[in-house]
């Protein structure tokens, strides 16, 4: 049985651990991202270290990453862009490279919201799915498009970014309306508060307590992220679509309210055999999907 490091880098933390071939954890663990303090350029010897460390208990075969950012996919596992408010400096960083040669081991560096579609496709909710469109909801909005187990990248390695779409000629951007962050301002706007004193997860609580503001917002946010679906129904046509970010734990609300705006945006024989799924593997996705990368490359 071979055993892979599997790493997640967001701008909070790393997530690590050691998984199986099969997508098992050994174990799992994290540590303080620290990019805004320490540089984007120190996350390599960060990984490096986790590394190390993993391979004091573990024989492995590989090392998975997915990193915020855009990826170039290849052998050097270059972050073509990284916003330089989370992460200074770690733009144009040959992360895969440098990493590879430390280590002496394969290694495959993927954007986060791509390993954890495929991550999905793998071993969650679209399991099996010859086509599937991930849509990642948080303080941002992020998408991929996956087709028999392959990512499509796109010319610029940017395919997917769905929160990026322009609405109606508007400045405003798709994720300006379909985020977490819209969901907050919202309702923060409506209670008078400030968006710093709310979270998305109050923002449910008050609505399930009958808060009229609550579902307003919430009501707001689902007709603004049906228009991307549709988009998406209409564009690809996938098998399945899988919602993912932390809100969209909230389905038994969102659900129904997705399935209604879709009825009205797409006909019938474009979204017929497009079926709506929200996530399950949470913050092991793409850790597991940079794995299934791995193992493919």
């Amino acid at each position: 049985m071979k055993k892979y490091a599997v790493i997640d880098i967001g701008g909070t933390s790393i997530k690590y651990g050691c998984a199986t071939e099969e997508g098992s954890f050994l174990e799992k663990s994290s540590q303080p991202t620290r990019a805004r303090v320490d540089g984007g350029a120190v996350i390599p010897q960060k990984v490096i270290a986790i590394v190390r460390d993993l391979a004091k208990r573990h024989e492995l075969a590989g090392v998975a990453i997915d990193t915020a950012g855009i990826v170039r996919p290849g052998t050097d596992g270059e972050i073509v862009f990284a916003g330089e408010a989370t992460f200074p400096g770690y733009s144009g960083t040959k992360l895969g490279k440098i990493v590879r040669e430390a280590v002496g081991l394969p290694v495959l560096v993927e954007n986060d919201v791509n390993a954890a579609a495929l991550g999905e496709v793998w071993l969650g909710a679209a399991k099996d799915a010859e086509s599937a469109f991930m849509m990642t909801i948080g303080t941002n909005l992020g998408g991929c498009f996956v087709q028999q187990g392959r990512i499509w990248h796109g010319a610029s390695f940017s395919a997917g970014e769905l929160g990026y779409l322009r609405l109606h000629g508007e400045k405003r951007i798709l994720e300006d309306v379909a985020s977490t962050r819209a969901l907050i301002r919202d309702a923060a706007f409506a209670n008078n508060m400030s968006p710093s004193e709310i979270t998305g997860e109050m923002v449910f609580e008050w609505a399930q307590e009958g808060d009229e503001d609550a579902l307003t917002a919430i009501s707001t946010l689902a007709d603004n992220l049906g228009e991307g679906i549709a988009a998406v129904c209409c564009l690809l046509n996938p098998e399945v679509i899988v919602l993912g970010g932390g809100i969209m734990a909230q389905k038994k609300i969102m659900g129904p309210m997705l399935q209604r705006r879709l009825e009205t945006l797409v006909m019938p024989a474009m979204r017929e055999h497009t079926r709506l799924e929200f996530a399950v593997l949470g913050n092991d996705a793409g850790m597991l999907g940079a794995l299934y990368a791995l193992l493919h490359a």
